[in-house]
C-alpha cells in the first residue's frame, strides 16, 4: 500500500516501474492496455497479440502494402503476358493508333490535353517499337511489385511510380471497371508511405487515419455501388432469381460454377438475398465504430472469397478484399506477425514508448504530412460529390470515371443478368468452296472461355485472359458492334503466331493455314449431374443458333483492313 504522503504522480510512476518488473502478474483486457505498458525488453510470449493497443494502423499499412503490391504483381504479369497480342505494334487494337487519335483529337500536339485525355508515359517514348516499350513498363512494375510483396516495405517513390506505369498501360477505350479500381485503390496507398524511408514500420512516419478511412470510404462505395445498381436494374434481383442464372451465364465460370448452378432453388434466394444485405446494409457498418468496421471488414472479405470460389471475375475480388482490410487495426491483425521480433515487436515498443509519454515533439517533416494527408481528405471528398450524386440518382451509371486521373470512380457489377450463355465459335476449313456441303470445318478453342463441351471449366482467378473476357461481350453483340473479330478472323487465316499464342488450340497448327475462316453462334448450358451427357464427361450441352459472321478469306478483308488501318496479313505462297 502506498504511503498517505505519496503524490499522485509518485504513484503512477511506481505503478509503471512494478509493471515492468513484474510483467507475468499483468492481465491484458480486449483494449490491449495493459500490454502497452509492458516494456520492449519483456519476452513477446508476454507480449502476444493482447498487447498490442487497438486504434493503431502500423501493422494494417504492411498489410495493406503487401496486397495492393500483389495485385499490381498479377496485373502487370496480365499485362505483360498479352498486352503485345492486343496492343501492340501487331495487336487486335494497336496503341500507337489510339495514341495517335488522341493526338489528333486534341490539336496534333502532344502537351497537358493528351495527357489529360489518357495520362500515359508512352506519350514521352519512341513509338519505333512500341512491343518494347509496353514489356518494359510491365517488366519493371512486376519487379517494383514484388519488391514491395515480399519485403512489405515501400516509400511514396516506389508506389507513384507503379500508379503512374500501371496508368500508362490502361490505353483502350473498354477498359473493364477492376483497372479503375486497382488505380483508385494505388493511388491512396501512396499515402499509406514515407516520401523516401524504406522499412516497414517508419517511426516518424505513423500511418495517418485520414488515409485509413480513404480506404473504409472505397470499399463502402464499391459495396453500395454494386448494391443500388442491382436493385435498379434487372428485375430478377427483385424476384430473388438472378443467382439461377448467374453461376452458367457469368464471363469465365470455373469447376465450381458447375456445381453451384445446381444448387437447390432455395440456395439461390438465400445466396439473392444475402447479396442485397451484405452490399446494401453492411457496409454502413463501417461508421459505427470498431468493432462494427470489423464486422464489415470480415464480412466483406468472407463475400468476396465465395465470390472467387464461385467464378474467374479477373483479379476483381482479390483487390476488393483490399480496402476491407483497412477496417482492421493492430490489435486486430497481430496474429499475422510473427513474435519475437520483427514488425510486431517495433510496434510494441512504439506503443510503449507512447504509453509512458516518451513521445518526441513533431519534426517539420511529420506536420508537413500532416497537412499532405488532411490535402487528401479534402481531395477525396471533393471528387466524390458527383459520385455520391450517381448513387443517389435513379440513372446511376457503374463503372466510370468523373476525373481524368481516375482517382475516385463509380462502381458496380452484374446489374443485369444474363438469362442464356451465347458463345462465338471460330472455325476454318481447307476446302476452296466455303458452300461446300463436304467441307470439314474444325474449330479453334481459347484458352479459358466454354468451346468444346468436354473441357472442364478452367480455374484461373486472380489472373485472367483479356480476349476470353472479350469474347463474352461480343456473343452478345453483333460483329459490326464488335470490329476486332473480324480482325481476328483475319489473323486466324494466316496462322498469325502473334494472335495464336491466346488461344488454346489450333487446328491448323503445323498445316497450311485454313482459307476459309467464319464465325458460328452457339447456345450453351451446363450439363445436369447424373445425366447421361455429363456420364459421357460432357461440361456443355450447346446448340446452334446461326451464322455470328459468314465465311472470310483473305482477299475479302483486304478493303475492310485497308479502311481501318490494320496491317494485311500475309498471304501463304500458295495462294498467290
Amino acid at each position: 500500500m502506498a504511503a498517505r504522503g505519496e503524490s499522485p504522480e509518485s504513484r503512477v510512476r511506481r505503478r509503471r516501474l512494478d509493471g515492468r518488473r513484474q510483467p507475468e502478474t499483468e492481465s491484458s483486457d480486449s483494449g490491449g492496455e495493459h500490454g502497452a505498458d509492458t516494456a520492449g525488453g519483456a519476452s513477446d510470449t508476454q507480449a502476444g497479440l493482447e498487447s498490442l493497443q487497438t486504434g493503431t494502423y502500423w501493422l494494417s499499412r504492411v498489410v495493406l502494402l503487401r496486397s495492393v503490391a500483389f495485385i499490381y504483381l498479377v496485373a502487370f504479369s496480365v499485362a505483360h503476358n498479352q498486352n503485345k497480342q492486343l496492343i501492340g505494334e501487331h495487336g487486335l487494337m494497336p496503341c500507337k493508333g489510339y495514341l495517335n487519335s488522341v493526338k489528333r483529337y486534341v490539336g496534333g500536339k502532344i502537351g497537358m490535353a493528351a495527357l489529360a485525355y489518357t495520362p500515359s508515359i508512352l506519350w514521352f517514348f519512341d513509338w519505333g517499337d512500341m512491343d518494347a516499350n509496353l514489356d518494359g513498363i510491365a517488366l519493371v512494375g512486376m519487379a517494383l511489385s514484388a519488391f514491395v510483396l515480399v519485403t512489405g516495405m515501400a516509400n511514396m517513390v516506389v508506389m507513384v511510380t507503379l500508379w503512374v506505369l500501371y496508368h500508362s498501360l490502361n490505353l483502350t477505350v473498354n477498359v473493364p471497371g477492376w483497372e479503375s479500381q486497382l488505380l483508385e485503390t494505388g493511388f491512396l496507398a501512396i499515402f499509406l508511405c514515407p516520401v523516401w524511408t524504406l522499412s516497414q514500420v517508419p517511426r516518424h512516419c505513423p500511418p495517418s487515419l485520414i488515409c485509413i478511412w480513404t480506404f473504409r470510404w472505397l470499399i463502402v462505395r464499391i459495396m453500395l455501388g454494386a448494391g443500388l445498381i442491382k436493385i435498379r436494374g434487372d428485375k430478377c434481383w427483385g424476384d430473388l432469381t438472378c443467382m439461377d442464372y448467374h453461376y452458367e451465364t457469368q464471363p469465365v465460370p470455373n469447376p465450381m460454377s458447375y456445381y453451384m448452378h445446381h444448387s437447390p432453388w432455395w440456395v439461390h434466394r438465400f445466396e439473392t438475398l444475402s447479396n442485397h444485405f451484405i452490399e446494401l446494409v453492411v457496409p454502413l457498418f463501417a461508421f459505427l465504430g470498431r468493432r462494427m468496421c470489423m464486422v464489415n471488414g470480415a464480412i466483406q472479405i468472407l463475400f468476396q472469397v465465395v465470390l472467387i470460389v464461385s467464378g474467374n471475375l479477373s483479379f476483381l475480388n482479390w483487390l476488393t478484399i483490399v480496402p476491407s482490410l483497412a477496417c482492421f487495426d493492430d490489435a486486430s491483425l497481430g496474429f499475422l506477425f510473427r513474435s519475437g521480433g520483427g514488425a510486431k515487436k517495433a510496434v510494441l515498443e512504439i506503443q510503449n514508448e507512447e504509453a509512458a509519454g516518451r513521445t518526441s515533439n513533431p519534426t517539420k517533416g511529420m506536420l508537413i504530412r500532416r497537412v499532405v494527408n488532411i490535402c487528401l481528405g479534402i481531395l477525396i471528398g471533393c471528387l466524390s460529390v458527383p459520385v455520391v450524386m450517381n448513387l443517389l440518382s435513379s440513372r446511376q451509371v457503374m463503372n466510370t470515371s468523373f476525373d481524368p486521373l481516375r482517382i475516385v470512380n463509380t462502381y458496380g457489377a452484374f446489374g443485369s443478368i444474363t438469362k442464356e450463355r451465347t458463345e462465338v465459335i471460330f472455325q476454318g476449313t481447307l476446302s476452296p468452296d466455303p458452300k461446300d456441303p463436304d467441307a470439314v470445318w474444325e474449330e479453334y478453342q481459347f484458352l479459358c472461355k466454354p468451346g468444346d463441351v468436354y473441357r472442364r471449366p478452367c480455374l484461373l482467378s486472380p489472373y485472367h485472359y483479356r480476349l476470353d473476357w472479350l469474347m463474352w461481350f461480343a456473343a452478345f453483340q453483333t460483329y459490326e458492334q464488335s470490329e476486332w473479330v473480324i480482325h481476328i478472323a483475319g489473323r486466324l487465316l494466316s496462322n498469325d503466331s502473334t494472335l495464336l499464342s491466346l488461344l488454346d488450340h489450333n487446328p491448323f497448327q503445323d498445316r497450311d493455314p485454313p482459307r476459309w475462316v467464319r464465325g458460328e453462334h452457339f447456345r450453351y448450358k451446363f450439363t445436369q449431374p447424373g445425366s447421361d451427357s455429363a456420364a459421357q464427361g460432357k461440361w456443355w450441352l450447346r446448340r446452334r443458333i446461326g451464322a455470328y459472321f459468314p465465311p472470310l478469306d483473305l482477299e475479302g478483308l483486304r478493303g475492310y483492313f485497308q479502311s481501318r488501318n490494320w496491317p494485311h496479313p500475309h498471304i501463304p505462297p500458295y495462294r498467290s
